[in-house]
């Protein structure tokens, strides 16, 4: 009776019972429900780098410059039809699209089209303190913070209608990847200055307008989200007349759904899971090697873990292999460096921690904690592609703790209130990990162990070191891919004899789709896109 009770209110939320809702509630074509993982952070991917959020809002609501073909690598035009750099590498001229239609939402009805003024809006948020909005929401705006973006960028000038010139204070290597990203999106300076008319400021970032396949229409908190059709969309039709999120943080409970037919694609399912999926003939499971590393991190401003003897004795504790089998099912690669071995600046690293107590011990016994020590571990509470059970290996890496004399007591969160304590550099350890938004190998470093990533709240070692700023800063500042690999080989190195934080693994991305929908397909990098979902 419950489960006829929720299906029925998820189908009021999916076909809608006000007047704006669609008439044919039987007609399959009208709607698609996507179980997610958790509640999104904010409806702005600028302010935020939670994966579930980007996964929910990046390709759905929002259009970039460019972006970045995920076979090739080469760079594709979107809301940008063109782009010139520089001789010094230090301006970069794009030519805008002039049939590019914003949303028409409950809350906002655009007069004009897309034009230099959004985008110039857009990053000058970012950097500009001048900017009305650098401020709302705490002027926080964290990969590009963690990447130093906001430092890289000296102006953003309107040429004309149709045309942005970026100036940098220096040329950069990966700033065309990173005006890539799912994070650089557009957004509606029209829109922006209504609200500062309304004094409604705070709601840019929650009632989002931007020019992507999908417009915002509802959010209930740990239930659902709604988006209708963008029929203006400039890139081709979208098929789907609505979109849902079912918001089920319980993968056991998503999986139900699937299997009942509440959801039609579901969020990363458990290597558990995929054995029942997978004798589904209505349900295609979908496998894909992504640009991932899972990692347990140390807060090394906090005492021991300032210690690199203690972060090593705490390294050599942990069984990866039962890790792998438990956790990953054997569905991942073992960690031999910070970057997966699909990046073309990879090199196994020889002095990889691997399972030893007794070096443990001894690395303790020369840190002068020879009798051990109580400690935190941060296991984070949703599944993940580079860690899909995180409380199952904190348990894991608890019991081989024990074994050397440590005591760690296991901590977990609500979703959002986890990321922003783990911001705030609360945490002894955290179990954590990261989802490339580009193939840059820049994109693994900087925004997780600069220190601009660590003023930012977005690095959980809270390390700071200037000698690996040094080899990023270098790698950036060339062209050359073997000279850019060599740094990255040394930022390597290094991230292994300090070990601010210990790589795990990288974990392949698994989702499950019925197999009446189509035009869903996983990428390397970057959030999930349904622009072009449909239903056969």
């Amino acid at each position: 009776m419950v489960r006829k009770l929720f299906f029925g209110v998820l189908c009021t939320a999916l076909f809608g019972c006000t007047d704006q809702a669609p008439n044919k509630v039987n007609d399959k074509s009208q709607g698609l429900v996507y179980c997610a993982e958790a509640n999104p952070v904010s409806f702005n991917p600028q302010v935020t780098t939670t994966g579930s959020t980007i996964d929910i809002i990046a390709n759905q609501l929002y259009d970039t410059l460019i972006s970045i073909d995920p076979e090739s690598g080469e760079f594709l035009p979107e809301l940008a039809t063109s782009w010139q750099v520089s001789e010094d590498g230090k301006s970069f001229t794009f030519t805008l699209r002039d049939d590019v239609q914003f949303h028409d939402t409950l809350y906002f009805t655009p007069t004009r089209k897309m034009n230099a003024d959004d985008v110039v809006f857009s990053f000058n948020r970012l950097f500009d303190v001048y900017n009305p909005y650098h401020f709302v929401g705490d002027a926080n705006y964290p990969y590009f913070q963690s990447i130093g973006l906001d430092q890289l960028i000296r102006q953003v000038k309107k040429v004309d209608e149709h045309t942005v010139r970026f100036d940098l204070f220096n040329a950069e290597s990966s700033f065309l990847s990173n005006i890539a990203t799912d994070f650089a999106v557009i957004l509606s300076k029209e829109y922006a200055d209504q609200l500062i008319e309304l004094e409604h400021k705070q709601d840019f970032d929650q009632k989002p307008v931007g020019t992507g396949p999908y417009k915002y229409r509802e959010f209930l908190r740990d239930n659902l989200i709604r988006y209708y059709r963008h029929e203006d969309y400039w890139k081709h039709p979208v098929y789907m007349e609505q979109l849902v999120y079912d918001i089920t943080t319980n993968g056991t409970s998503r999986i139900a759904k699937m299997l009942t037919k509440e959801c039609d694609i579901t969020a990363h399912p458990s290597a558990t899971q995929l054995t029942v999926l997978e004798q589904r003939k209505d349900i295609e499971v979908e496998k894909a090697a992504n640009l991932n590393i899972g990692y347990w991190a140390f807060n090394t401003e906090k005492p021991p873990f300032d210690n690199p003897l203690v972060r090593k004795a705490l390294a050599h504790s942990i069984d990866f292999e039962k890790i792998m089998q438990a956790v990953f099912y054997n569905n991942g690669i073992l960690a031999r460096s910070m970057l997966p071995p699909s990046s073309w600046a990879f090199e196994a690293q020889q002095k990889m921690p691997t399972y030893d107590p007794e070096k443990a011990k001894e690395y303790l016994k020369q840190a002068g904690l020879e009798g051990g020590f109580s400690m935190t571990l941060w296991a984070m509470p949703v599944s993940r592609i580079y860690n899909p059970n995180a409380r199952k290996m904190a348990e894991l890496i608890q019991r081989d703790l024990r074994d050397i004399g440590v005591n760690a007591r296991i901590v977990e969160y609500e979703w959002n209130t986890f990321i922003e304590r783990v911001g705030r550099h609360e945490h002894d350890s955290v179990l954590l990990g990261w989802a490339a938004d580009t193939p840059d190998p820049d994109n693994f470093f900087s925004p997780l162990l600069s220190c601009t990533a660590t003023f930012s709240g977005k690095n959980p070692s809270n390390w700071c070191n200037p000698e690996f700023d040094l080899l990023l800063t270098q790698a950036l500042d060339t062209n050359d891919m073997e000279e850019r690999k060599y740094y990255y080989q040394q930022a390597q190195k290094m991230v292994i004899e300090q070990l601010p934080l210990v790589p795990i693994a990288h974990g392949l991305r698994f989702q499950a789709t019925s197999s009446d929908i189509k035009g869903v397909s996983l990428r390397p990098f970057g959030g999930i896109s349904l622009a072009e979902a449909r239903r056969d």
